[in-house]
């Protein structure tokens, strides 16, 4: 017989009685229920919270409960019900970054990860910054810089989405026919290749009648009636387009590809799936040029519409980013551009246009990034594939054998080797392409403060000796960890003509900087078009988003803040005056002298989120009555609106400095007129 202990005895019972009571069989004691850890409330700090438009608040949530429970929590934000204005943003950790333009209140929530009924939240308060006293303002009517070239107020177009009433709104001086169809446009039948843009498609144009019903030649004839001068960009890559609807990578020819058109299945994108390229026949959809296709069009041009010197096509421009023609038109052009074909053929090109329009201008080379500025996309590839460095400048060794001269100055050298030689200048313009805005800005919407305050503090990229950017490196460093360099890209270029090419005009001829659907792009747009003014730039195009510029107002208007701020054609001064501020972050300042009528007109625009009273000195100037004020702002996207005039103090005995007074409203563009006769 076995004995069994008292401790296994009194288990064996209580075994045989759950048994039992799990049988249905038998009564056992009322037992308490088994539970996990639970969430009992979340708690959000601060409590209560306001917020100043333009600043962050730090959220933190406590979670509270019993048991060994999570801590975690998720965050979400929300307007008033029925409010159109976004919230603002907050972080996955809390961290809640104000909007503008802003709603009263906005809701901040936690929600437990464990249990997510269980939630804790807190009304948000937003408020301006209280009213200030802004910087001291200065304009010198009696310091004229330099003259203020009105095609820097310019624009590209495409698909004639510059509409008459925004060439008329705008007073448009230039607009440019460029970007990546262009490079093969082909005049003669009207017809491009969209290339990589949208799977190196044809695309012929709608009409027929061609090569007098087009749609260049729609452009001109609007630019002409409206009074705005044309750019056209002329294809120097050795392709033009086939009047058809065919596509490069077809995939019954060439075989299933890792993408296609969704509408036109047998249209790839040329990667095969194995990741290897296609190696088509660019005559698929293309044929062989050289110079004398640009000559025909440069002369059937002056035909049609005469020269330049009679109000033809005023600028030719030598293509369009060649750096990338061996990924964005690799379907004809597999190879990366170089110095001597960007250099060799650029002189060819401009000798076709001059050769039959002498009155005519021309820009080059079009490269659009820093580096690409001073190397040939030869040099980025081997500097790409050469160890230990595999960067950009790794191994340049295009830019070694031209002297190791920077490309862009090695472009201009070459040039006015040219003159020097025969005594023709070919090369009117340094052209550019700068999209320099941070952290992908570009085309992107407004975003909250922090993303505004980014995209107005980044226009210093254009000429601020203390402004630098971690995307932009020293070029001539050749390493992945180059300190950055403030760019100052029109004082460089600027320098680049002075050095290489004294006389060459510069043209940024595509830049963007976002948001110009709100009221932050405006000002952004504003200020750089100030910035182009005040430091000698001779050209600038803007290059739209996908959206029709009719959609996007405030960006237009930025543009009538200069050419036509009354909606009758006044426009800001065309001489440049020296101009100050004692903190151009905050408030900026462009002054200038409208020669026709003598009066000194000035934009004052207030970066900030709360209004600011300055004083703005205007040195050797003797007022002949009050300011006229325009405003834009917040207030009226819809446009400029004028404002009571404000009264100008005249210099008193001794001195021959005017002053006034005023406030400039939270996130506006001022506009000033001061009459001196």
């Amino acid at each position: 017989m076995r004995i069994v202990s008292g401790k296994a005895a009194a288990w064996i019972g209580t075994g045989l009685s759950l048994l039992m009571t799990a049988c249905g069989g038998g009564t056992s004691a009322p037992t308490t229920a088994l539970t996990g850890p639970t969430i009992t409330s979340v708690r959000v700090a601060p409590n209560p919270a306001t917020a100043i438009i333009g600043t962050q608040v730090q959220f933190t949530a406590t979670v509270s409960g019993t048991g060994a429970f999570s801590g975690g929590v998720s965050w979400s934000l929300q307007a008033p019900s029925g409010s159109a204005l976004s919230p603002g943003t907050l972080s996955s950790t809390g961290l809640y970054t104000t909007p503008y333009p802003a709603p009263a209140t906005v809701t901040v929530t936690a929600t437990s990860t464990q249990d997510p009924t269980q939630s804790g939240s807190v009304i948000v308060t937003l408020s301006p910054p209280a009213a200030a006293t802004g910087p001291a303002l200065s304009v010198d009517a009696g310091n004229q810089t330099h003259a203020i070239n009105p095609y820097i107020y310019g624009m590209n177009d495409w698909f004639d989405a510059l509409t008459p009433s925004i060439l008329k709104s705008t007073n448009l001086p230039v607009e440019r026919w460029g970007g990546n169809q262009t490079t093969r446009y082909n005049y003669l039948l009207d017809a491009y290749n969209t290339a990589t843009n949208w799977y190196y498609e044809n695309v012929p144009g709608t009409t027929s009648g061609y090569p007098d019903a087009s749609m260049f030649n729609t452009q001109v004839v609007q630019d002409e009636a409206a009074g705005t001068r044309t750019i056209a960009t002329v294809p120097m890559i050795g392709w033009t387009t086939l009047r058809s609807t065919a596509c490069s990578f077809s995939v019954a020819k060439y075989g299933a590809q890792q993408a296609v058109d969704p509408n036109l299945p047998d249209c790839g994108n040329g990667i095969l799936l194995n990741g290897n390229d296609v190696a088509n026949d660019p005559t698929d959809t293309s044929e062989a040029i050289d110079q004398t296709f640009v000559a025909g069009w440069v002369n059937y041009l002056v035909g049609k519409f005469g020269n330049a010197a009679g109000g033809g096509v005023a600028i030719y421009e030598l293509d369009n980013e060649p750096e990338w023609w061996d990924t964005n038109h690799r379907d004809v052009h597999p190879v990366p551009n170089t110095y001597d074909e960007l250099t060799n053929d650029g002189l060819t090109y401009a000798q076709a246009v001059k050769n039959n329009d002498p009155t005519a201008e021309v820009s080059g080379p079009v490269l659009s990034c820093w580096m690409c500025f001073f190397y040939s996309k030869k040099d980025m590839l081997s500097g790409w594939e050469t160890a230990p460095c595999n960067c950009v400048n790794g191994n340049p060794v295009d830019r070694l054998a031209h002297g190791n001269v920077p490309l862009t100055e090695y472009y201009l050298q070459q040039f006015a080797a040219y003159e020097a030689a025969n005594h023709v200048r070919l090369l009117d313009y340094l052209d550019l392409h700068t999209y320099f805005a941070p952290d992908n800005l570009a085309f992107s919407t407004s975003g909250d403060t922090s993303v505004q305050q980014a995209r107005l503090n980044s226009t210093r990229v254009l000429w601020d000796p203390t402004y630098t950017d971690p995307n932009y490196t020293d070029p001539n460093v050749a390493s992945n960890s180059a300190p950055p360099v403030p760019p100052q890209l029109i004082p460089l270029a600027l320098s680049w003509v002075e050095r290489d090419y004294p006389g060459t005009k510069l043209a940024f001829t595509e830049y963007n900087w976002g948001g110009l659907e709100a009221i932050s792009g405006a000002l952004a747009q504003a200020d750089i078009l100030g910035i182009f003014g005040r430091e000698g730039l001779d050209l600038g195009t803007i290059w739209w988003n996908a959206l029709s510029p009719e959609t996007q107002i405030p960006g237009l208007t930025a543009f009538e803040v200069y050419r036509n701020y009354d909606g009758n054609g006044s426009t800001f001064g065309n001489l440049a005056l020296a101009s100050t501020s004692a903190n151009q972050g905050v408030l900026a300042v462009y002054g200038a002298l409208r020669t026709s009528d003598h009066a000194v007109t000035v934009v004052v625009i207030n970066k900030t989120y709360g209004d600011l009273t300055s004083t703005l000195s205007l040195a050797n100037l003797t007022p002949h009555g009050p300011a006229q004020v325009f405003l834009y702002s917040n207030a009226n996207l819809a446009g400029i609106v004028a404002q009571p005039d404000v009264a100008v103090t005249p210099p008193v005995t001794g001195s021959t400095t005017s002053t006034l007074t005023t406030t400039f409203p939270a996130q506006s563009i001022t506009i000033l007129v001061v009459p001196t006769v």
